[in-house]
């Protein structure tokens, strides 16, 4: 669906501007990156893809929301910092987790800039760019790298979906911006990246690689011919590092347990892997973010507001939910004393925001 998307104000205009006053917007979008990041020489670039396709652990971070439903830069601050100080080494912003599909595209860039200039020097800032228009996928990857995201996700063009040809052009047109990982999750758009489409893009220099959904075997198949992979499954991650080759995890069950999914990541622990299970699924059970909104409401890391469509989960999943935490341990969960299952009016659920 469309959004609007506006330049940051302070390139909106620039110096020896053409007739009126101002560039065309193509040359406006390479005014503002020039401005706001450096130019980067050819090594540097190869070293920030590759510090992107090193990450084992990537948390798609949680959007935290004041009463009013406007963003709550302070709890996002908070958790952000809880994730760089228990061992994850980027954070997917905006993607569906973080509930980029109910932002506007001036919302979308704002709090990837936000990322970027508190966090860009600890952790990968990866901006959830992708559309299923390409001009508006183009325009918004553009401006996530004029404020200094460090790569993008890709989504496939669903609802609206596409040729395999038409797949490849529009996932080259927007590498052509800057690095890339591509997402591939045909439970949501209906539509799967083939292997033949990801090995025909795989020789773009601004392709970083998968985060696969399809499944343990297809990352097994990708990484035995080179191409990075990070699951997109949190109950299949421990196998897909260490068996199936992937590099690590794109994970939504890392938002509350950093820590222990980083052990995950770096080495093989099965009786680990079974005990965070039961939470993982946990979070699951209905689709994602519902799980994971009602589980942080529920530890206090964010305030208990929810954006429509998106409701928290009923009473009787919550009071499981609270089992299954004091379980795992709640010293295993960063800043978080207690668990309640809560009262359901104590959720505050807005249509307008």
């Amino acid at each position: 669906m469309a959004r609007a998307l506006h330049a940051p104000k302070s390139t909106q205009r620039v110096e020896h501007a053409g007739k009126n006053g101002f560039k065309h917007p193509r040359e406006r979008q390479v005014a503002a990156r020039a401005i706001l990041t450096p130019e980067q020489t050819e090594t540097k670039q190869v070293e920030r893809r590759e510090s992107v396709k090193k990450c084992r652990l990537i948390t798609a971070i949680k959007t935290p929301y004041l009463k009013n439903g406007k963003f709550d830069l302070q709890a996002f601050d908070r958790l952000v910092e809880l994730q760089a100080n228990h061992g994850v080494e980027g954070i997917i912003v905006g993607g569906t987790t973080g509930e980029g599909q109910l932002m506007s595209w001036d919302e979308h860039i704002m709090i990837i800039a936000h990322a970027v200039n508190n966090y860009g020097n600890q952790i990968k800032i990866i901006g959830n760019t992708g559309s299923n228009s390409t001009r508006e996928a183009l325009h918004a990857t553009e401006q996530g790298f004029a404020v200094g995201m460090h790569a993008a996700l890709q989504i496939n063009p669903y609802y609206g979906k596409t040729s395999e040809k038409g797949l490849i052009t529009h996932f080259e047109a927007v590498m052509d911006e800057g690095p890339c990982i591509v997402y591939n999750v045909p439970g949501r758009t209906a539509q799967d990246i083939t292997p033949r489409v990801v090995e025909k893009m795989a020789g773009h220099p601004n392709f970083l690689g998968m985060k696969e959904c399809t499944g343990n075997e297809r990352i097994s198949n990708y990484s035995a011919k080179g191409i990075t992979c990070w699951s997109g499954n949190d109950d299949e991650a421990h196998d897909a590092r260490h068996q199936a080759g992937a590099t690590g995890v794109i994970s939504v069950t890392s938002n509350v347990i950093p820590g222990l999914f980083a052990k995950l990541m770096a080495e093989e622990d099965g009786e680990l892997a079974n005990k965070v299970a039961p939470l993982a699924n946990w979070l699951f059970r209905e689709p994602n973010p519902v799980g994971i909104n009602t589980l942080m409401a529920m530890t206090g890391l964010v305030k208990p507001v929810f954006r429509l469509p998106y409701v928290p989960y009923s009473k009787e999943l919550r009071e499981e939910g609270v089992r299954i935490l004091n379980d795992l341990g709640l010293d295993n969960i960063p800043g978080v004393s207690e668990v309640r299952a809560m009262e359901d009016d104590e959720f505050t659920i807005l249509s307008r925001y």
